[in-house]
């Protein structure tokens, strides 16, 4: 063969490549009685605000029936989040149904103290959420929480979470992968720290000067302030704006009180007024309503506002406070759990 055929031979030939690549994310005198002339004791229910690519099937040439699963974009989980949870991801050869995954999820959802979730990608909405009925899903994750108020995961809580996601994994004949335990139990640690550092929840105590007061006189006078009755008996909050927020503030009692037969007859000498910083948004200013259901609260029903060692608080001393959470704000917000964020809401519960 000549140079110029072997030229032209060499000049006929094409190179092709095909690159593939896939990537998985794994990503909270007598005692004072009710005015009947007032506004009405609050007798109804107790309600309190809330303070949780392919899949690998066949291509559509081949099966036209098969559902595509995972080629809508994926959105962001509202429920498992890396930041505080430690994510498992849980694989599947073919899509399964909302029902079949829900017959295998655990009876608990709970490892020791830290509350966990499965979810599946919804193949039509490409939605993170908790299987349910007449939906499919391609693809699952579970996420435990590494720490909350009840201090940080530890190796039994975090195999119990492996133990409780490996079952639910071989009911619907899935692969699942878990990170490495020491790393995460040294992440929770970590957290843990940073959120016991930076935690507060604030109380003043509202002391009666002169008589004590009935349940009734103080919840009639609460409801003036806007509180309503709170979920636990010896408990008002005042609300959210924000459906399923956690309330603002609470106002606490005696819970035997609450559970008297007759209001009127109860007797109470100190109610507790608190504020949990991390459950609400800055920009609502709680601290500011703190104060001022504090002071309005005792103006009306003539109550010193002391602190946990019955000292009188003045003006100087809520300054001082107010000074100390600014600083408080800044730190939550640098680590992405800004106060009322639902990652905060979670971590500090």
């Amino acid at each position: 063969m000549s140079l110029t055929e072997m030229l032209a031979v060499l000049g006929g030939l094409v190179l092709a490549g095909v690159v593939g690549h896939g990537a998985w994310s794994a990503r909270k005198a007598g005692p004072r009685r009710a005015d009947p002339q007032m506004e009405p004791v609050m007798d109804g229910q107790r309600l309190e605000p809330g303070l949780d690519g392919d899949a690998g099937g066949p291509p559509a040439s081949l099966d036209e029936t098969m559902p595509a699963v995972g080629r809508v974009a994926r959105k962001p989980s509202a429920r498992i989040d890396a930041l505080i949870d430690a994510i498992a991801t849980i694989t599947l050869d073919t899509p399964i149904s909302g029902e079949m995954a829900s017959s295998q999820l655990p009876g608990s959802r709970r490892a020791g103290t830290k509350p966990f979730h499965i979810e599946g990608l919804n193949a039509e909405s490409g939605e993170w959420e908790l299987p349910l009925a007449g939906q499919r899903y391609g693809e699952f994750q579970a996420g435990v929480q590494m720490a909350n108020r009840n201090g940080a995961m530890n190796e039994i809580e975090y195999s119990e979470f492996v133990q409780k996601v490996q079952g639910f994994a071989d009911g619907v004949g899935a692969f699942v992968q878990f990170p490495d335990m020491l790393d995460v139990v040294g992440r929770a640690r970590e957290l843990d720290q940073f959120a016991s550092a930076h935690d507060a929840q604030l109380a003043v105590v509202l002391r009666a000067r002169n008589a004590a007061w009935t349940l009734g006189y103080v919840q009639q006078m609460a409801l003036r302030h806007g509180f309503v009755p709170g979920a636990m008996p010896g408990r008002l909050v005042l609300p959210a704006a924000e459906e399923g927020a956690p309330p603002i503030l609470s106002l606490s009692f005696d819970p035997q009180a609450a559970l008297a037969e007759d209001p009127q007859q109860s007797s109470l000498r100190e109610l507790s007024l608190s504020l949990d910083v991390p459950q609400t948004p800055e920009a609502l200013e709680p601290f500011a309503s703190w104060q001022e259901a504090a002071r309005g609260l005792a103006r009306d029903i003539e109550a010193d506002v002391c602190d946990d060692r019955a000292q009188i608080l003045n003006l100087h001393a809520f300054a001082s406070i107010g000074q100390e959470l600014s600083t408080l704000y800044r730190a939550l917000a640098s680590r992405d759990l800004a106060a009322g964020s639902l990652a905060a809401r979670r971590l500090f519960s």
